[in-house]
């Protein structure tokens, strides 16, 4: 059964399974680059019209779409392309045994710090709102991100980028200044 949740952009949607919809965490896939796209289930998504963008995550996926396409057109067909690769594949959408991922070994600790940040007290709240944050750089004390999925282009992403993860980043690493989007 596929639910889904609204999220603070009214052009993104949260789509919600039972079943494990990423196995190698959350990844990002944009229209413009769906020609580099090897997975069948999100080349198809993308070229739904007016799908701009789709986020997958453990048990969620997020999609945003153009202005000119209603959900109510737009959401039955999300959810029975889902529904429709569930019956048809055990397997997650994105699985560990068909991708392999690198693993960045990072030697500074204010970057691991960072990093663990965003993973346990930021990125489990972004998540609920259909989105992702991605660590990108930290130079001078400025900490980069990219925030993804519904977050991406979100009328209020400034605010909870300033407010909220700035905030935090600054109170648990002290070599933290500022937070900037990419």
């Amino acid at each position: 059964m596929i639910l889904t949740e609204p999220t603070p952009n009214p052009n993104s949607l949260k789509f919600l399974s039972e079943k494990k919809i990423s196995s190698i965490g959350t990844e990002e896939f944009q229209k413009k680059n769906n020609k580099n796209i090897n997975n069948n289930f999100i080349k198809e998504l993308l070229n739904f019209k007016g799908v701009e963008l789709v986020l997958l995550s453990e048990n969620f996926l997020s999609v945003k779409k153009t202005d000119d396409v209603s959900w109510e057109v737009l959401k039955p067909m999300v959810i029975s392309h889902m529904n429709d690769y569930f019956e048809k594949n055990e397997s997650p959408i994105l699985d560990k045994k068909l991708n392999i991922k690198s693993t960045n070994i990072d030697s500074d600790d204010t970057v691991k710090q960072i990093k663990e940040v965003l993973d346990n007290k930021i990125r489990p709240a972004v998540a609920n709102d259909g989105g992702d944050i991605k660590f990108i750089s930290f130079k001078d004390g400025v900490v980069t991100v990219e925030l993804q999925g519904s977050c991406s282009g979100c009328p209020s992403s400034l605010m909870t980028l300033k407010k909220g993860v700035q905030n935090l980043l600054c109170h648990y690493v002290k070599e933290v200044k500022s937070v900037e989007a990419n």
